[in-house]
């Protein structure tokens, strides 16, 4: 059995705060639609553009998986585990804040716009101790899904608490792929950073999102593509 759900790029919440313009896939802040509260335990994909210089100062969370991935430029991250790091393009950043973090996240370059994207899972255990995790990942071999997040801390990419699984691939027009669910009982929540995609007979364009249930799928770039998938638990 398949079922799925389409989010149309142009159908996300917009939040234009001057120096952040923020597109959500799910409710968040001051957009708020009931039908788009969760797809399983992936709570928010923010696909956020912070103008140079700007940012978002100390802010608290708790008991949330939090994950960023820039796609343009350098973020800088302090927090209150002591954790200062620079996150570049081609590195993916994950904070467990568990117990309770304060941190901040600001654009390094004073004019140019940094463009990243700002993930929240709930996690599978409360109150852990806080954590920071952030590696480089290589997605230069195309055609390909590379692993980016898991839950096991011996494996590519950053871990979390979670029974998830993140994977990005660049492919080439034409190219086709299948990406067969570490756990039969997940969903998957795709969401096209650039280019005409097919997924299961699905079109997508770019910065649409689309969350399926099935126990695999058939991936066919119709342009030069990238795209992340991101494999989550469907009860919260």
């Amino acid at each position: 059995m398949e079922n799925f759900i389409i989010h149309k790029a142009a159908t996300r919440g917009v939040a234009n705060h001057g120096w952040l313009n923020s597109a959500h896939s799910f409710s968040f802040g001051s957009y708020y639609n009931p039908e788009r509260m969760n797809f399983g335990v992936l709570r928010v994909l923010n696909d956020d553009t912070v103008d140079g210089g700007r940012g978002f100062g100390d802010h608290p969370h708790d008991n949330m998986e939090i994950i960023s991935i820039p796609l343009e430029g350098d973020l800088v991250h302090k927090d209150s585990m002591g954790n200062e790091a620079i996150i570049r393009k081609g590195e993916i950043q994950a904070m467990s804040a568990g117990t309770g973090i304060y941190h901040s996240e600001f654009n390094k370059d004073g004019s140019a716009p940094v463009k990243f994207l700002q993930i929240w899972l709930y996690p599978n255990k409360r109150n852990v101790t806080p954590r920071y995790d952030q590696v480089k990942i290589d997605t230069a071999e195309k055609n390909i899904f590379h692993q980016v997040l898991s839950p096991n801390a011996d494996d590519a990419g950053v871990w979390i608490h979670q029974n998830a699984w993140f994977n990005m691939g660049k492919f080439d027009a034409g190219a086709e792929t299948t990406y067969q669910l570490n756990d039969k009982k997940n969903g998957v929540y795709a969401f096209i950073l650039s280019g005409n995609v097919t997924i299961n007979s699905q079109a997508l364009a770019p910065r649409d999102g689309m969350g399926i249930v099935a126990d695999s799928l058939t991936i066919k770039a119709g342009t030069d593509a990238e795209i992340l998938l991101m494999e989550v638990p469907m009860e919260v």
